[in-house]
């Protein structure tokens, strides 16, 4: 499932971080590459602990939290905490697939990857090329949000950043470990979960809506990890 997030940030936010992000000194994006992605990537980003990283990513969990999209779709069980990074000139992040498990800096939790975001800092016309290009069951995607919204998708999935030829692109990636590991499981109950919420207002006062809503939990009881 690839799903697209909009508005997690207002304008004016927006315009706020990229400002920083503009002062920020950034450091090579290969220092969290894996060993083989480490060939491909060609970009830069605020090292881990960064404060203004730090400021942004919790702001960014906040709202996650709050979004009642990616709740239903991620059903997240932990978040490793987001990271900020910059392709310009030229750089671009070649394909390849996320690490399998990733370990936050400095801290004994780790993180399963089943969901990738990007969520962009950058608006569509401020720089050509940068495509977040990904490939997987359902095809091949060419990703390019206005600022502020975000892109969630299976960690599983093939996926590269198209060459940055002007100006430059903002971004922040996290993963997410979900309470329901499998993709195709996810997507039902995502499916699901809209489906009864349409019901809820179209048709509040239905009986089905007990049953369904009671299948919907029995399938999370039966999938669930925690």
């Amino acid at each position: 499932m690839l799903l697209h997030i909009p508005g997690l940030f207002s304008r004016e936010e927006v315009l706020r971080i990229r400002e920083a992000l503009e002062q920020a000194e950034w450091a090579d994006g290969k220092v969290t590459a894996g060993h083989q992605s480490a060939k491909a990537k060609h970009n830069l980003q605020l090292p881990e602990g960064h404060p203004l990283a730090k400021e942004i990513g919790a702001a960014m969990l906040d709202r996650l939290w709050k979004c009642p999209q990616f709740m239903s779709a991620a059903l997240p069980h932990k978040v490793f905490p987001p990271l900020l990074n910059c392709y310009s000139a030229g750089g671009s992040f070649d394909f390849h697939i996320d690490n399998a498990v990733r370990q936050p800096k400095g801290s004994p939790e780790r993180v399963r990857t089943d969901l990738s975001s990007t969520l962009f800092f950058s608006d569509p016309d401020d720089y050509d090329g940068g495509e977040l290009v990904i490939q997987d069951t359902f095809g091949v995607q060419q990703v390019k949000l206005p600022a502020g919204d975000m892109v969630l998708y299976p960690g599983s999935s093939l996926h590269k950043v198209n060459a940055v030829t002007r100006g430059t692109r903002y971004a922040s990636f996290f993963w997410t470990q979900s309470l329901v590991r499998e993709d195709s499981q996810r997507t039902l109950l995502f499916e699901m979960d809209g489906a009864l919420q349409q019901l809820t207002q179209d048709m509040p006062d239905h009986p089905a809506l007990i049953q369904l809503t009671g299948t919907y939990h029995n399938l999370l009881r039966r999938w669930v990890e925690v």
